[in-house]
């Protein structure tokens, strides 16, 4: 192996056919441990040996994936990626998955993403600012779906301003699903995923509200879970208007990217006033990602890296 050679952690696991998904094909997911870090993985019959500088981070993360095996849940390249984010020299893992519905679970995948929900879990208002690709909107839909799973709301309304079409969905052709579906098929699609099935039945019993932002007018939403979603093209107006329908026993997640602004000019108006003035408001919470914290293929935190440096040239 390419890491120095020291005393090796050796750890044994009892199931040999998890252990073979544990390595993955061809040891793929063992090669990739040995890649990212400075340790060099082993398997002889049940028990591995993992020698190097970073043997007890590599074990650390081989154990929890095991554990996700031992538990029913699969282990492809992209959870052996999320394991090795979770870990530094001085961090531990991070928390567990949160139960969406009885059958399915979701987990953080990287730091960044395990302090959002944590924010999720201690304020009634979260802001999650940072680039595409980071989790922003699907990890808030799947901790919606916990706190609904676990009775603590009453329904989850999901809204983004409809932009495109000026919020004049009137002069659009169909009923009104479907002018809207177009501008909220992203939420759509991230219910459906932390959900499965039930999404529908839901959504059919009106536990599920997916509306664009100028539906919510004129609301007080009362334990509730309200997410805003692409609120880097709200207006002071609209933003201001959101934040007020907050009601008795209720959350709200807002999610955006300011530097991705569709408004005239590109600026994220609404959504850099909201930050700007509440900022340290007890209740509140923000939550940054950058550009390292991008959880799709990794060619994505590439791309918006270039942009980044482009943009500042």
């Amino acid at each position: 192996m390419s890491a120095k050679k020291t005393q090796a952690l050796t750890l044994e696991f009892p199931d040999n056919r998890l252990l073979r998904a544990l390595g993955g094909p061809n040891a793929r997911h063992f090669a990739r441990i040995e890649q990212k870090l400075n340790a060099g993985i082993d398997m002889r019959g049940n028990l591995v040996a993992v020698d190097g500088k970073d043997r007890e981070r590599a074990g650390a993360i081989l154990k929890a994936l095991y554990l996700r095996l031992a538990a029913g849940e699969s282990v492809t390249m992209a959870e052996v990626d999320a394991e090795i984010r979770f870990t530094d020299e001085t961090r531990a893992l991070a928390p567990g998955a949160i139960k969406t519905a009885s059958s399915r679970a979701v987990r953080p995948r990287s730091p960044a993403q395990s302090a959002y929900l944590e924010l999720m879990r201690q304020c009634p208002l979260v802001l999650g600012i940072g680039p595409a690709g980071t989790g922003k909107t699907y990890l808030a839909a799947a901790f919606a779906a916990h706190m609904l799973y676990e009775k603590r709301v009453e329904r989850l309304i999901l809204s983004r301003p409809a932009l495109e079409a000026g919020e004049r969905l009137g002069f659009l052709p169909g009923d009104l699903k479907e002018k809207i579906d177009p501008y909220l098929r992203p939420l759509y699609d991230a219910l459906f995923d932390v959900l499965g099935g039930s999404a529908g039945r839901l959504m059919e019993q009106g536990i599920i509200e997916v509306a664009p932002l100028a539906f919510m007018r004129g609301r007080t939403l009362n334990r509730a879970f309200v997410i805003l979603d692409e609120a880097q093209n709200t207006t002071p107006a609209q933003i201001k208007m959101a934040l007020t329908r907050l009601g008795e026993d209720s959350h709200m997640v807002i999610t955006g990217d300011p530097s991705q602004s569709d408004l005239p000019g590109g600026v994220a108006q609404g959504l850099n006033e909201a930050l700007a003035i509440l900022e340290g408001v007890e209740g509140v919470g923000i939550a940054r990602f950058a550009e390292k914290d991008v959880v799709r293929h990794p060619l994505v935190a590439r791309i918006v890296a270039a942009y980044n440096r482009a943009n500042k040239s």
